[in-house]
């Protein structure tokens, strides 16, 4: 696996969260490049998401927030309702226009705005979920040189979302929900 990773961002829906609950308590405290959710859920502001993440891992756990730098080391979630940009300087920004996908935040927007931002620095990994969203944005990061890597379907709850992804391109890994927190490991 080439090293360098500075982004790792994780997009999911439908038993996404069930995977990521069993994945932080197995992620090293030291991991040298910051971790960003990009989770499918409701519009409504939900701080309960947050408490629950931080009880599995000791690392920090915080919803992006506008212009905020991103730091190694530290769990990014975006927020409900908008989507996250990456900016070229590696800070965020909210953005409020139309569902990609029918949903906000869009994996999709997320992972072509940081695949132009971080290039071959970045790793985008396409967890469990109901629809398309992700492949469009997956492609994208394995043209900027970034890896790219898909929940294996065979152990997704809801397995279109990794399918769909393996079927339009070829990602770099398929990964059986056990062997997530490993590859993560390994990245640094």
């Amino acid at each position: 696996m080439r090293s360098g990773c500075r982004l790792l961002i994780i997009g999911g829906s439908a038993g996404s969260l069930e995977v990521m609950l069993h994945t932080l308590p197995h992620i090293r405290t030291d991991i040298p490049f910051a971790l960003l959710l990009v989770m499918h859920r409701s519009s409504e502001p939900d701080p309960l998401l947050q408490f629950i993440l931080s009880s599995k891992t000791a690392l920090i756990v915080k919803e992006a927030e506008e212009k905020e730098k991103i730091q190694p080391g530290v769990i990014y979630i975006a927020p409900a309702d908008y989507h996250l940009l990456i900016e070229k300087d590696h800070t965020f920004s909210l953005d409020f226009s139309e569902k990609v996908n029918f949903s906000r935040p869009s994996i999709d927007v997320t992972f072509g705005v940081a695949a132009e931002a971080y290039g071959t620095e970045l790793v985008g990994l396409l967890l469990s979920g109901g629809n398309s969203d992700g492949t469009e944005g997956l492609m994208l990061i394995k043209e900027a040189g970034g890896i790219t890597a898909v929940q294996d379907p065979a152990t997704a709850t809801v397995p279109f979302m990794p399918q769909h992804a393996i079927l339009k391109m070829q990602p770099d890994y398929i990964l059986p929900s056990n062997e997530i927190a490993s590859f993560i490991n390994n990245l640094s």
